[in-house]
């Protein structure tokens, strides 16, 4: 094999697995006209074409799919070997990178990242922020934060932050103007701030739970926001009521800028957990990781 040989065939991988040339070099931390250069000089020293291309697509031709059905497991494999020759280092090495949505970063991260730099100085810790929920082997991350009701059950997932509530709040300056809702079902009544998913396009359902009945409501309004920060900061400029992680606004509800309803019914649910493959060995860099920043007295995850 030359010694190109396996970085030509480690592109071709990445690219007909993440269907996309930018994902992929991504992924491989290189540029995506060096991973085009790559597999056209692949294909011709092959003499055959192993991806289909087009401005808004790539796909694996019938060639393709055999090569990527026979290199694929066995790339894998070398780096399975690799990673338990990492695991005799004194210290882990290399690059672990994160798709986390923007809270889950801040909550889940962000109070470790000073810590984890200074016992890990050889680790690399990439984070790409999506609230959006992605899927992590395609797009070529080893690890994703999010809700636990959002991680997969084929995941392996650890707690990365206690349970959450929601808080439905609004300035006092609008509840002046309206009555504050009683129940969920007074929303109907009221300018709800709306939230749109960025992967799914989804209006998200603001969800209840009293006394073990759950209750989802579709709320409506005036304003439908990108972000839960724009959410906040509408509810402060009086436009209406908004749904937000309860430690999210703390200092707007002590400071008397928000108030906040139906408290009761906004039952706590599980936290941000950091979630990987369990069908490959989990690279020593990871590991540190999910050890570093894993809710105490959990059961420390699987490879």
């Amino acid at each position: 094999m030359r010694a190109n040989d396996f970085a030509e065939l480690s592109s071709f991988v990445a690219v007909a697995e993440a269907r996309s040339f930018r994902k992929a070099a991504a992924a491989l931390n290189l540029t995506p006209s060096t991973l085009s250069h790559s597999l056209r000089a692949l294909e011709q020293r092959l003499g055959v074409r192993l991806l289909n291309r087009t401005t808004r697509s790539v796909s694996v031709t019938e060639a393709g799919q055999a090569l990527l059905d026979q290199v694929a497991p066995a790339l894998s494999r070398i780096t399975s070997a690799i990673e338990d020759v990492n695991s005799f280092r004194d210290r882990p090495q290399g690059t672990v990178r994160i798709n986390s949505s923007l809270l889950g970063a801040k909550m889940a991260l962000a109070p470790h990242l000073g810590g984890f730099a200074a016992a890990y100085p050889d680790v690399t810790l990439e984070v790409a922020i999506n609230d959006g929920f992605v899927d992590i082997a395609r797009d070529g991350y080893d690890a994703g934060i999010r809700l636990g009701e959002s991680v997969d059950q084929d995941m392996s997932a650890v707690r990365v932050t206690p349970d959450l509530r929601l808080a439905i709040v609004a300035s006092p300056g609008y509840l002046a103007r309206h009555a504050a809702p009683l129940t969920p079902h007074h929303l109907t009544g009221h300018n709800c701030i709306g939230y749109r998913e960025i992967a799914g396009g989804n209006l998200c359902r603001w969800e209840f739970e009293k006394d073990g009945r759950p209750l989802t409501v579709q709320a409506s309004g005036s304003m439908i926001l990108g972000t839960p920060e724009l959410m906040v900061d509408a509810a402060l400029a009086g436009v209406g009521l908004a749904s937000a992680i309860d430690t999210t606004v703390t200092e707007h509800l002590a400071a008397g800028r928000l108030v906040r309803v139906l408290e009761d019914w906004c039952a706590p649910f599980p936290g941000f957990h950091l979630y990987f493959s369990s069908r490959r060995q989990t690279p020593g860099a990871l590991r540190a990781l999910i050890d570093f920043i894993r809710l105490p007295g959990r059961n420390p995850p699987q490879a």
